[in-house]
């Protein structure tokens, strides 16, 4: 190796030594514009070995003997790297398809799947790692897959997708990372596959409300059977005798016929209309456990809606903040409820003060008919509290006016704390100030005529299907 340089001579030996530095910064300019327009980017691999030729640039400087070899070295680098290069440029996207398969709803909380399919249409072994598009409030079980496919081969990727809240979503891309044979570059393609996905609200309590209602256990769920006042006269069916039934109307000749106690059922009142107008403006935004006060609301109404539905009535919602954001007339039938989910599982709550004037004009102007109005909001200051009072005793008269005030769980805790101690006692008497001063609130819409419903979030499903089953009951509609 000393003969060489000497032969090369010590000033052509000294240019000679500068060279793996030239190397490197002749190597460095294609990568950066692979990076830039090809997406093309080296691994830690093509990093490690770009490491190890510094070091034998280093070890050349220190002793010239090592010259030769890091030339040598630095030209199969850059041979292989090229070779490896040129092959993951070759794999393009046109041998490649990727299709999506994904319901077009599904439930919060609840997962459902979503496939990838992917086809290798090119003559080379894809090697990497594939990820579909995951939106905001989702979670993905496995969230990537890795990839190994043959030449003209066909892979099913399969993942879970759990909504954490409704609405409405999108899926815009898949994004795949290729690995070339030497694992020096890894190039990325992203595939543009657009799908909407609608997450609704969790309706499993409707189900769970059907099957109750068959078999006479809806006290199960904190709904109670309410006794009529005096009774429908249109007979309906007949069926088996259930507790708390009145004994007037057991049919003893189809009791002696089957051998067991069985009681007529008579239809009751139908086509009355029922509306919600629901409060999406900054009383609504608190959340507990992940649920916002909206949420629960949303929860309660469509189980209500179902309820009345299934005895006949019309129902309505309007959704409302400092503008109408929805409004679906009052409608009988099984497709009314597909119409109260889609108009409310895209509705979230705003940090604006709602307009409630607006909110009770537009219904003034679009329901004539003598209605079961049911506002759903939350009081927090006397502002606020003022209008809803208002407005609902205007009901009065022309309609059955139904007010929702939804209790903040943190402050009944707050007013109960037992703890000692200056602060606790100074916050006890200011939570104890303001449940005060709401149930005047309260009192007020009850002396104005106005059926109040005051429950805890988790609790409004029974307490306003309890309110509807009385308001049947006692023909108030």
């Amino acid at each position: 190796m000393e003969e060489i340089i000497n032969r090369i001579g010590l000033g052509n030996a000294q240019w000679l030594v500068q060279l793996p530095w030239l190397l490197a910064a002749v190597i460095a300019t294609p990568l950066i514009f692979s990076a830039w327009r090809l997406r093309v980017y080296p691994s830690w691999w093509w990093a490690l070995l770009i490491l190890m030729s510094v070091l034998g640039s280093i070890a050349a400087i220190l002793a010239p003997t090592f010259l030769v070899l890091t030339v040598a070295i630095d030209l199969l680098l850059v041979l292989g790297a090229a070779v490896d290069f040129i092959w993951c440029y070759w794999l393009t996207r046109e041998g490649i398809s990727i299709r999506r398969t994904l319901p077009k709803t599904c439930s919060q909380g609840v997962s459902v799947d979503s496939q990838l399919q992917v086809e290798n249409r090119t003559n080379g072994i894809l090697h990497g790692v594939i990820q579909d598009d995951l939106p905001s409030f989702f979670e993905a079980s496995p969230s990537r897959h890795r990839l190994r496919m043959e030449p003209m081969d066909r892979l099913t990727l399969e993942r879970e997708l759990t909504p954490l809240r409704r609405g409405a979503f999108s899926m815009e891309r898949v994004d795949l990372r290729l690995s070339s044979p030497l694992r020096l570059w890894n190039r990325y393609l992203t595939f543009e596959l657009i799908d909407s996905l609608n997450v609704y609200p969790n309706l499993k309590q409707l189900s769970d409300y059907a099957i109750l209602a068959k078999s006479d256990r809806l006290s199960l769920i904190g709904v109670q059977k309410k006794r009529r006042i005096g009774q429908d006269s249109e007979f309906e069916r007949l069926r088996d005798y259930a507790r708390d039934d009145n004994y007037r109307h057991i049919d003893w000749r189809s009791t002696a016929r089957r051998g067991k106690l069985t009681v007529k059922q008579f239809q009751s009142e139908q086509s009355q209309r029922v509306i919600f107008l629901l409060d999406c403006g900054r009383m609504m935004v608190n959340q507990k456990d992940g649920f916002s006060l909206l949420d629960h609301a949303l929860n309660a109404t469509l189980m209500m809606s179902h309820v009345a539905l299934s005895q006949g009535d019309s129902v309505g919602m309007l959704c409302f903040s400092d503008e109408i954001h929805s409004y679906i007339p009052p409608r009988s039938g099984k497709s009314q409820m597909n119409r109260l989910i889609h108009a409310g599982f895209d509705q979230f709550p705003r940090l604006v003060e709602s307009r409630y004037d607006q909110a009770f004009l537009y219904l003034s102007n679009h329901c004539k008919r003598r209605s079961m109005v049911v506002l759903e909001t939350n009081v927090i200051d006397e502002v606020n509290a003022a209008s809803v009072v208002d407005y609902l005793s205007n009901l009065q008269g022309p309609h059955l006016p139904v007010g929702v005030l939804l209790r903040d769980r943190v402050m009944f805790d707050a007013a109960e704390n037992s703890e000692e101690g200056d602060f606790e006692m100074y916050r006890a008497a200011a939570a104890a100030d303001i449940l005060l001063w709401r149930d005047q609130v309260l009192k007020d819409l009850t002396h104005r005529g106005v059926l109040v419903i005051d429950a805890f979030p988790d609790q409004l499903t029974a307490s306003l299907v309890n309110q509807y089953l009385e308001i049947k009951a006692k023909h108030l509609l």
